[in-house]
């Protein structure tokens, strides 16, 4: 598929020099013509937080609310015209999958239009989307502008579905890192999720409240400073196993232990290494650090407190990613392994869009958005010259 895949749309009118006739449209043919402009995965990547214009996407979904496309996913109007967002796992051809986020119109657009298939569309197209890193993950967010597309609605959509179909490998492969991994779900849902005899090791993303940091258990271990494993102590030196090294530098890294909720349940959260630094903004050893320098007390074996920097989190809420590991499933530990702190996008802000007069001439107008939206995809009223929407300067 062309990178650049344009649809025209033309407005049919016909008249009569009689009086009696009046003129004929029609209503479902867009005004505007339309040019759709995708990028793949590496070039969303390469353009994340970058100014320019903002490029669209299309693909096969994997996930709809974190629903497998298997058998269709239940979307609630309700629930999404309370939220007003929605989040889809979308897959360009072979490539790595990718988390679309839709907010607002777009949302709703979606869930309607999802809703009236008797069974569920493979591939959807939404225009104007802004690549973002969240948590070192590639995240496409729509904006105001975005409009929603499925199999047969435009040519691209039907031309992709039609590659879809010809490639049955990829429309039933599952992308386990990206989309098996990662499905949301609630303390209780995780911890029934570990009793089941099929499950695997795996991540999930849950939300969830701290109530408390264990003081009765360490919250750092002394790692090695090259690959982070539990160093150990010799006669002399540290040393670390992973490595084979006999004499290391060792570094404090995050072993922290949380008590959390949710609606469903209770939980310890293991908050490690990298994670740690996430939540607190501080890495282990810089707070270790801290510590003797301002105790003077550098004693081996001295264990330094839980640092005000760990007790501050308490009564925060987080989305966490977390591991359900070998020893959660042979029921050795109901501790789960934090592996990083993710961060929701916020809805999009945006600047006025140009809009244009009646000669088709842009011009920077103060008109919002989602009537500039409108207009770009053809009222039956207005139309001109269309120019690409950018990200704010």
């Amino acid at each position: 598929m062309d990178r650049e895949a344009r649809m025209s749309f033309v407005l049919l009118h016909i008249t009569s020099p009689s009086p009696s006739l009046t003129p004929l449209s029609f209503p479902s043919l867009r005004t505007a013509m339309l040019h759709f402009r995708f990028y793949s995965y590496e070039e969303f990547e390469a353009n994340c937080d970058a100014k320019g214009d903002l490029y669209d996407v299309v693909g096969h979904m994997k996930l709809v609310n974190g629903q497998s496309m298997i058998g269709k996913p239940t979307i609630e109007v309700s629930e999404v015209a309370t939220s007003r967002r929605m989040v889809v796992h979308i897959q360009r051809h072979e490539g790595p999958v990718m988390k679309l986020y839709l907010w607002n119109d777009a949302a709703i657009e979606f869930c309607q239009k999802f809703r009236a298939f008797e069974s569920p569309p493979s591939v959807v197209l939404v225009t104007t989307v802004n690549p973002k890193l969240l948590g070192g993950t590639l995240a496409l967010s729509s904006m105001s502008s975005s409009r929603v597309f499925f199999d047969g609605d435009v040519q691209p959509t039907r031309d992709y579905l039609a590659w879809l179909v010809s490639h049955p490998d990829v429309a039933n492969q599952v992308n386990a890192e990206v989309v098996t991994k990662r499905e949301a779900a609630t303390i209780g849902e995780i911890f029934a999720y570990m009793k089941q005899d099929s499950a695997k090791p795996t991540f999930f993303e849950c939300t969830a409240t701290i109530d408390d940091v264990v003081h009765d258990a360490a919250w750092y271990y002394i790692g090695c400073s090259s690959c982070k494993s539990k160093a150990t102590r010799g006669a002399t030196s540290l040393m670390c196993g992973k490595c084979g090294k006999n004499d290391i530098t060792g570094e404090a890294q995050y072993l922290a232990k949380l008590s959390v909720y949710d609606k469903s349940e209770e939980a310890v959260f293991v908050l490690l290494g990298d994670a740690g630094s996430e939540l607190t903004g501080k890495p282990a050893s810089e707070l270790v650090r801290n510590y003797f320098e301002a105790n003077g007390d550098k004693e081996a074996g001295t264990q330094v407190p839980v640092p005000q920097a760990l007790l501050s989190t308490v009564g925060q809420t987080h989305h966490f990613s977390v591991k359900v590991s070998e020893h959660n499933l042979s029921g050795k530990s109901r501790s789960i392994t934090v592996t990083k702190i993710l961060h929701l996008p916020a809805p999009p802000t945006e600047e006025p869009l140009p809009t244009a007069d009646g000669d088709g001439v842009i011009l920077e107008g103060s008109e919002d958005s989602e009537t500039m939206g409108a207009k770009e995809l053809g009222d039956g009223t207005e139309f001109g010259n269309n120019k690409r929407i950018k990200r704010g300067d």
